[in-house]
């Protein structure tokens, strides 16, 4: 039993001093930093409490709910959009036609390209003036767009580029798609049924665990979003693309004020652990696995 133990404890130290390390060392950290004014540029850190927790919701801090109300907007157009857009190609890439395994590799693909090089791919293409979607779009005589550069445009324009990189999701989605034991697909044909029944009494319920797998790692993608907002748009035009993140960045980093960067990634913490745990509770009503068992 000893012996065991010790085998145990050795193999999974590697794991136990990286997540203390690198994880809970640094969260515990900033939980210290977030009570203090330190900056990077001054010599005296003093403990100030709760102030900056005070400055961020006495509405001091404009900028704090700001960036909050447009993640949360970036939040709400791109979970659906991931969730629904890629079940959709999962579903079309799981049908044994010839060449799947060339189409999931083209899907998957964008997902593996450096942030930067998308991101230049798609500046150019979302160019209002030289961009190709535009160019295309006056062609057929439709009206174009702002793009990243419209203040009502710019999430939308946002979400569209992220949507780019989804197929890491598709490829989840097919590996819960191939779980599903080919009877239950027989016995509705026996019944009669097409693929409207196969859809929602089969493929649905049975793909339930891993549509909220999907949920859970989508929704805290993008309460984490950071790279487009950074390489794309620097937060404008006007601020109207300032997401949380980034603006966590810039107060950290350019103002270099970090007791205050810090308030402001424990309340983020804080947010994405509500709403997962949120999902998690609906789950329960929703989330099947084999047997019938619920979740």
């Amino acid at each position: 039993m000893r012996k065991g133990m010790f085998y145990g404890l050795l193999f999974t130290a590697p794991a136990i001093l990286g997540f203390a390390i690198f994880t809970l060392g640094p969260m515990i950290a900033s939980l210290v930093l977030s009570l203090t004014n330190y900056n990077v540029f001054k010599d005296q850190t003093s403990f100030v409490g709760l102030d900056n927790f005070v400055r961020l919701f006495s509405g001091e801090d404009e900028l704090f709910y700001k960036s909050l109300g447009i993640t949360f907007y970036f939040v709400v157009l791109r979970v659906p959009a991931v969730i629904l857009i890629s079940f959709g190609i999962a579903l079309l890439l799981n049908l044994n036609v010839k060449g799947r395994a060339i189409f999931r590799t083209i899907i998957y693909l964008p997902s593996i390209v450096p942030a930067v090089a998308s991101a230049m791919i798609w500046m150019w293409l979302l160019n209002p003036d030289l961009g190709l979607i535009n160019s295309l779009l006056s062609r057929l005589h439709l009206p174009t767009s702002d793009w990243l550069y419209g203040e009502s445009s710019v999430i939308p324009s946002v979400v569209l580029t992220t949507l780019w990189g989804i197929g890491s999701t598709v490829i989840i989605f097919l590996a819960g798609l191939s779980g599903i034991p080919r009877q239950y697909y027989e016995a509705i044909e026996v019944d009669g049924g097409g693929w409207f029944r196969k859809l929602s009494h089969v493929t649905v319920p049975m793909v339930t665990p891993t549509i909220f797998f999907n949920t859970i790692m989508t929704i805290i993608g993008s309460f984490q979003v950071f790279n487009e907002a950074y390489i794309l748009t620097q937060g404008g035009p006007n601020n109207r693309s300032l997401f949380y993140v980034f603006y966590l960045w810039r107060t950290g980093f350019r103002d270099a004020e970090m007791g205050y960067a810090s308030a402001l990634a424990w309340i983020l913490f804080i947010i994405i652990l509500f709403f997962t745990f949120i999902v998690f509770r609906t789950s329960k009503s929703w989330v099947y696995y084999e047997g019938g068992d619920r979740a």
